[in-house]
């Protein structure tokens, strides 16, 4: 896969490709940093709003800004769309948040491709590895860049960098730190491959302990048969979208912030509540209560607790 030439800025060619926000300061570094991006593949526009008007991902947005060119397949195994690439004449390839390849186009470059993933691979493979992670009580993460290959998120390693997960982080919280220090690291690995610097080692299959899958509506539901700081955990890693949600007054609620207790609820079962009607709503889980702190009813705004209670008759 890897050459021994070393390669300058001007001289090594990179096609980026990328989606979402996470896939911007990446991109952006690079360009910042001189090195030469021939390309930029990204979803293609997709309807928002009220009048459904085409909008351009987050990504597209930043190479147009950046003057780079763009390309948004709808099928990547296109022969067409292969062509494009071939013609781009790229050296790397380098993939932050996008969709799965197939192996004519990652395996296309003459450095190959890598991509940057949000754990300390091989842990956490898989779609949503910020929120799994939180979910999962994890007190680190961290990102990894590694080089493509069949099995998704199984290629081997050539950097990681590890993050510290705060009792007070959430998914936003902690999205941010790793989109930041991600840009970093794709950074520093162009630099160590452009120089013939890198040692990639393949991953170790003992320390794939939890799989990262996709969050879908039911995940977000919660389960009061679980112990208050289980509970508390889904939330955090749910905070702020797409957010833990159960039943409360026959309404859908979405929970963005809580305190988990050890202490339980007199005569309550899990799921069951008590309020003051004013400055506090505490739920009974398995073990414990978690006392909730931001909220959003169901044809609401997202508010505190005694606000939501205080336009209440409970």
């Amino acid at each position: 896969m890897l050459t021994k030439e070393v390669k300058s800025k001007e001289e090594l060619r990179i096609i980026y490709m990328g989606t979402p926000e996470f896939a911007v300061p990446a991109l952006e570094k690079l360009v910042e940093a001189g090195w030469n991006v021939v390309g930029v593949i990204t979803a293609p526009d997709k309807p928002q709003g009220r009048g459904q008007k085409l909008v351009g991902s987050p990504v597209k947005e930043a190479a147009e800004r950046l003057g780079l060119n763009i390309l948004q397949p709808t099928n990547l195994k296109n022969p067409e769309f292969q062509q494009e690439l071939r013609d781009l004449n790229a050296d790397l390839q380098i993939v932050v948040a996008f969709r799965m390849l197939p192996e004519s186009v990652w395996n296309m470059p003459p450095l190959g491709t890598f991509n940057l993933h949000a754990s300390l691979l091989p842990n956490y493979r898989g779609a949503a590895p910020i929120n799994w992670a939180i979910i999962n009580g994890e007190t680190e993460t961290g990102v990894t860049t590694f080089f493509l290959k069949h099995e998704i998120d199984t290629g081997s390693i050539i950097f990681q960098e590890k993050v510290a997960i705060l009792p007070e982080d959430n998914i936003g919280t902690l999205y941010e730190k790793l989109m930041a220090i991600g840009s970093e690291l794709v950074l520093r690995t162009v630099e160590a491959i452009s120089k013939n610097e890198v040692h990639p080692l393949p991953q170790d299959e003992s320390k794939a302990l939890h799989h990262a899958p996709k969050i879908f509506k039911e995940t977000c539901k919660i389960a009061w048969n679980q112990s208050s700081e289980s509970i508390h955990n889904l939330v955090r890693g749910l905070s702020p979208y797409p957010a833990a949600w159960t039943e409360f007054l026959d309404k859908t609620c979405k929970i963005f912030l809580t305190k988990p207790s050890k202490l339980s609820l007199k005569g309550k079962q899990p799921g069951e509540w008590e309020s003051d009607g004013k400055t506090y709503l505490h739920f009974q889980c398995e073990s414990g209560s978690l006392e909730i702190l931001e909220l959003q009813l169901e044809g609401k705004k997202r508010m505190k607790i005694d606000e939501l209670l205080r336009g209440l008759k409970l």
